[in-house]
């Protein structure tokens, strides 16, 4: 297989039938030996030998293969494979731990521009995007507007000289908001519209006068959130998705994408947001046993909630595969992506509650041994996953929220009682 990829570093499958084998030889040619020599011994092994750094460092060779994205057409940054060849070749790829960077971009921006935007937005961002060349953020949620996304305040006005919009409010909540360097932004472009009808979306430069990004530090001693303050920051008209006032319909595929992508094990996203999975417990079970102490694998309670836990994550990784595929089938994943976000929410805090009370005292109190070390370098792993999966109810639209959805679009339950649901936006009383 001398001619694995293209000029532009592009995997080439010219047999379909052999995507296995020729994505084994790719990586027996372009992932590190190192790496590939950890990987029967599990993720911790690899993270043994490979640092954040080194692993971003390599990522453009993964991006420029088109496995980050391969069910993407090749002008867009993947390789056009059928679901079957692609998941062929992340069979193939499982092993070796090669997370796909970037995941809002991937998650959120990209459902919204390929579903609604040009085909002169869709080459200009989309490429980027797979190869972490642009890092992206979402610029939805505010102080007053964040389960009740639709009824926000940020405004974007047009200037007539040049046509571009100036946008100033405040975002919160803003994930990785201090790395971006784009950001999908949902604005009010007409007040006196319903709140649903008066929105449009844009894609934000944030590396830009106007754009004040300030971090939120969390309970767990990390600042993965940000507060976003815009000042007339300026985004040309041909950085708008959709029609002006057609953002709420756009918004709908970056929600359905962000509720998918936190869907958990099998969802193509992240297998969860705060802790390890379920692997991790039967491991720590199994050592607190080999270790004689008390509650461990060898406690056939602790071994039946861990077995209940299993079965779950078993679950939510093939309803996952299910959406997955009508999503690779070219169908945007719509209300159904709900159901695995509110499931996956509560699964994971169980999971890490679990972790947590696995740890026993020592997951109440510890010792440090370097007395220059931050809070946040010094909790126990558990702990910090146990901490931060309490956002995951309320994170990507709270589980209250994700109900109301199911039980409205899924189930045909009649809507919510709406008593501003006609009313102009300018006219809906606000605190």
């Amino acid at each position: 297989m001398a001619d694995l990829v293209d000029d532009d570093g592009r995997l080439l499958l010219p047999d379909p039938a052999r995507v296995a084998e020729t994505v084994a030889a790719w990586v027996e040619r372009y992932v590190p030996a190192a790496w590939i020599a950890a990987a029967p011994r599990g993720r911790a092994a690899i993270r043994e030998v490979r640092s954040r750094a080194e692993y971003e460092a390599w990522y453009p060779v993964f991006g420029r293969s088109g496995l980050v994205a391969p069910t993407w057409e090749p002008e867009y940054g993947g390789l056009g494979l059928t679901r079957e060849q692609a998941r062929a070749a992340d069979e193939v790829l499982r092993p070796y731990n090669l997370g796909r960077l970037n995941p809002l971009g991937l998650g959120n921006a990209a459902p919204a521009i390929f579903a609604h935007g040009t085909d002169e937005q869709k080459l200009r961002f989309l490429r980027p995007i797979v190869r972490n060349e642009e890092f992206w953020c979402q610029l939805f949620s505010e102080p007053g507007a964040g389960s009740d996304l639709a009824s926000l305040a940020t405004r974007a006005e047009q200037d007539p000289a040049s046509g571009d919009w100036l946008v100033t409010g405040q975002k919160v909540w803003t994930t990785w908001g201090f790395r971006a360097d784009f950001g999908v932004l949902l604005a009010r472009t007409d007040p006196d519209r319903t709140k649903r009808k008066g929105l449009t979306y844009f894609l934000l430069d944030m590396r830009q006068p106007g754009v004040q990004v300030r971090p939120l530090r969390t309970m767990t001693g990390e600042s993965e959130f940000s507060e976003v303050f815009l000042d007339r920051a300026r985004i040309p008209d041909a950085y708008r998705i959709g029609a002006v006032g057609d953002g709420w319909k756009v918004a709908g595929a970056t929600l359905s994408g962000e509720r998918q992508m936190v869907s958990g094990a099998g969802s193509g996203g992240v297998d969860r947001i705060g802790g390890s999975g379920v692997a991790h417990l039967l491991a720590l079970a199994r050592r607190i046993s080999a270790e004689s102490r008390r509650g461990g694998w060898d406690d056939p309670v602790v071994r039946q909630e861990l077995m209940k836990l299993y079965s779950e994550e078993r679950i939510r990784a093939w309803t996952n595969d299910r959406v997955r595929d009508g999503v690779k089938a070219g169908r945007a994943p719509g209300p159904e992506s709900s159901i695995g976000k509110v499931h996956q929410g509560e699964l994971n805090q169980r999971m890490q509650a679990m972790a947590a009370q696995l740890l026993g005292a020592s997951g109440q109190a510890w010792e440090t041994h370097d007395p220059d070390a931050s809070y946040e370098d010094t909790l126990p792993h558990e702990v910090k996953g146990m901490l931060r999966s309490r956002a995951n109810t309320i994170e990507g639209g709270t589980s209250e929220v994700n109900r109301t959805i199911l039980a409205e679009r899924v189930l045909g339950l009649p809507r919510e009682p709406d008593p501003w649901l006609h009313t102009p936006w300018r006219e809906i009383p606000r605190s």
